[in-house]
C-alpha cells in the first residue's frame, strides 16, 4: 500500500490543516452531549488519512492538530466555570498538552509501524495490513495507559468511553478494562480505512475488502455474542436498600460566597426533609454540600446528626476536613481535605474518606515553588491535601458495604478497582459538577463511570450537585436519572431508587479486571514500546 496507490487521498497544506480540524471535530462528536457513537468508528481512521503521504515533524504536526481541535471542542466545558481571570489559559493549556497523544499515534501508526523505504504505510500483503490495524490499536491503549498516569493523569473521553450506551459492546471491560472496548473501535477504524484503500486500488474487484475487515468483524460479533449472553437478565434478588439521593443544584458562585452559607445549607435540610416523607435506609448529598466542617463546625454538625437521628436514616456526605500534620502545632501545620462522611441514624460519624486523587488547579496548584505564574491558570488561591487510602462504608443493619468516590475519582480505572472488595455491594461518587454549568461536562462524567461499574462488577450511585444524579447497574445500564418537573437533569430535585442487594451467597464472583487490573493495558504497552524499538533498530540498521 503505497502513497501512489492513494492519490485521491492527496491534500494541500492548508487542506490537510482543516481536514485535520475536521477530523477532530469528529471525533469530538461523538461523546457526549452530541452522542454520535459511530464517528468514533471512523475517526482514527481520518487521523490517518489526512496524514497521508508527510513525513517526520509534518505527519506529528497533522496528528497534533486533529487532537488539539478534538480536545478544544470536547473540553469546552472548561470555559463556564464561574470566575474571574483566564479561566481560557487552562483550557488552551490542558488541551495543547493533551493532544500531544493523538500526534503520538499518528506518528506511530504512520511511521514507526512502516518499512524505511516505504512514503507511508507498508501493507503490501494481507498479513502486513492487519498487523498495522492491530498494532495501531495497541498503540492507541498504550498512550490511554500513560495518559491515565502521566502528570496525575486525564483519563477523560477515552475513546470506548463514547461507547456506553452499546451494552454489548462494553461488557468486555469487565475483563479489560475500557481499554479493551478502545482497542476494538481502533482496530475496527483502521480495518474499514484498509478496505477503503483495497476498493481504491481494486475497483473491479467486488469482494476486495471483505478481508481487510474479516478479524475485526469476528472478533466483534463474538464480544456482541458474550455480551448478549452476560445482560440476560437474573433471577430476582430479594434483598434492597432504599436510597435517596438529594440534588441540591447550587450555584457555584453560592458555594464560593460565605454570605450565602447558612442560607444554602437550611434550603438543602429542608428539602431533604420533604423527601423523606418515604421510608428511606440511606440518604446521599453531593460533594461541597455541606457549607461548615463536619466535625469542626458544630452548628453544621448538630443539623447533619439531628436529620439522621430523627428520620432513622444513615447518610452519606461531602464535607471538607482538616487534621494537624504529625509534630504539627499551629495552624500553619493543618492539612485541609476534600471528605466524604457516613452517619449513622443514631447521629453518630462512624467512618470517613478523604479524597486521594485531586483535581489538578481545581484542588492543588502544582509547581507554584518554581513557576509562581502557574496561579494564573486557576481560581483557587490554596489546596487540598491527598487522602491515604480507601475506607469502606458499612451499613450493618441492611447488611450492605460500599465505599465513596469524590469527583472525578471515577473516571480512573486502576484508582476504583482498589475501592471495591470482595463484599462491597456498590459504589457511591459524590460529585460537585456544578463548575461548569449546564455543560457537556456532566454527561462526560457520567459516560466514564458507566465503565466502572462494569469493570468492577457492582452497581454505582451517584450524587451530583447539578447533574448527572443517577445510578448505574453492574452491567454498565443507566437505571434511572434524576430530572426536575422541566424534564431538566440539571435543576434541583430528588432521586429515590430501590438498589437491589445479593446475599452474600448469590454475590457474584470478582470480575477478571477487579482481580487482574490493566493486564491488556499493559500488554499494549510492552507491543508498543517492542515495535517501536525494532522500528528504530531497523532504521539504524539501514542507515549503516
Amino acid at each position: 500500500m503505497t502513497i501512489a496507490a492513494l492519490k485521491i487521498f492527496r491534500f494541500t497544506t492548508w487542506g490537510r490543516q482543516v481536514a485535520a480540524a475536521l477530523a477532530g471535530v469528529c471525533l469530538a462528536l461523538a461523546f457526549p452531549k452530541a452522542n454520535v457513537a459511530g464517528l468514533a468508528w471512523v475517526a482514527p481512521a481520518l487521523f490517518v488519512t489526512v496524514a497521508l503521504g508527510t513525513r517526520g515533524w509534518q505527519t506529528f504536526r497533522i496528528g497534533y492538530v486533529a487532537g488539539l481541535v478534538y480536545y478544544l471542542t470536547s473540553l469546552s466545558w472548561l470555559l463556564h466555570i464561574p470566575v474571574h481571570g483566564y479561566p481560557i489559559l487552562g483550557w488552551i493549556a490542558l488541551s495543547a498538552f493533551l493532544a500531544l497523544f493523538p500526534a503520538a499515534w499518528v506518528w506511530l501508526s504512520l511511521k514507526a509501524q512502516s518499512s524505511d523505504n516505504s512514503d507511508g504505510l507498508d501493507g503490501n500483503t494481507w498479513t502486513r495490513r492487519s498487523v498495522w490495524a492491530l498494532t495501531g490499536a495497541a498503540s492507541w491503549v498504550a498512550l490511554d495507559i500513560l495518559l491515565a498516569r502521566v502528570l496525575g493523569g486525564f483519563p477523560w473521553n477515552f475513546l470506548g468511553a463514547s461507547q456506553y450506551q452499546l451494552l454489548p459492546l462494553i461488557q468486555i471491560a469487565s475483563v479489560t478494562g475500557v481499554y479493551g472496548v478502545t482497542f476494538l473501535v481502533v482496530w475496527t477504524s483502521l480495518a474499514l480505512f484498509n478496505a477503503v484503500v483495497a476498493i481504491v486500488r481494486q475497483p473491479t474487484n467486488r469482494h476486495a475488502w471483505l478481508g481487510e475487515i474479516i478479524l475485526p468483524a469476528t472478533a466483534l460479533a463474538v464480544v456482541f455474542a458474550l455480551g448478549m449472553r452476560t445482560l440476560r437478565e437474573p433471577a430476582e434478588i430479594p434483598g434492597a436498600l432504599r436510597v435517596t439521593m438529594i440534588q441540591p443544584s447550587i450555584p457555584q458562585t453560592m458555594i464560593w460566597d460565605a454570605r450565602e452559607n447558612s442560607n444554602r445549607f437550611r434550603q438543602l435540610i429542608e428539602q431533604t426533609t420533604r423527601a423523606l416523607t418515604n421510608p428511606t435506609d440511606l440518604v446521599l448529598w453531593p460533594e461541597a454540600a455541606v457549607p461548615g466542617m463536619l466535625r469542626f463546625d458544630e452548628a453544621t454538625q448538630v443539623a447533619v446528626t439531628n436529620l439522621a437521628r430523627s428520620n432513622g436514616v444513615w447518610l452519606i456526605l461531602g464535607s471538607d476536613d482538616a487534621a494537624l500534620r504529625p509534630g504539627g502545632a499551629t495552624e500553619e501545620d493543618v492539612d485541609y481535605f476534600n471528605a466524604s462522611f457516613l452517619v449513622s441514624p443514631h447521629g453518630e460519624v462512624v467512618a470517613g474518606y478523604r479524597k486521594r486523587h485531586l483535581v489538578m488547579f481545581g484542588e492543588f496548584i502544582p509547581f507554584t515553588r518554581w513557576l509562581p505564574f502557574v496561579k494564573w491558570f486557576t481560581p483557587i488561591t490554596g489546596g487540598f491535601t491527598p487522602g491515604a487510602r480507601p475506607v469502606p462504608f458499612k451499613i450493618p443493619e441492611r447488611g450492605a458495604k460500599t465505599a465513596a468516590l469524590i469527583c472525578f475519582e471515577d473516571v480512573f480505572p486502576h484508582l476504583v478497582r482498589e475501592y471495591v472488595e470482595a463484599d462491597t455491594d456498590f459504589l457511591v461518587n459524590l460529585t460537585n459538577d456544578g463548575w461548569f454549568g449546564e455543560s457537556s461536562a456532566q454527561w462526560q462524567h457520567a459516560a466514564s463511570a458507566v465503565f466502572r461499574a462494569v469493570e468492577n462488577g457492582v452497581p454505582l450511585l451517584r450524587c451530583c450537585n447539578n447533574g448527572l444524579t443517577c445510578w448505574v447497574d453492574e452491567r454498565g445500564r443507566i437505571r434511572e436519572v434524576l430530572r426536575n418537573v422541566n424534564g431538566s437533569a440539571y435543576g434541583p430535585g430528588v432521586l429515590k431508587v430501590v438498589l437491589p442487594l445479593r446475599s452474600a451467597e448469590a454475590r457474584s464472583p470478582p470480575t477478571f479486571y477487579r482481580r487482574h487490573g490493566d493486564w491488556f493495558g499493559w500488554a499494549c504497552v510492552g507491543l508498543t514500546v517492542l515495535l517501536v524499538a525494532m522500528r528504530f533498530r531497523r532504521g539504524r540498521s539501514c542507515a549503516k
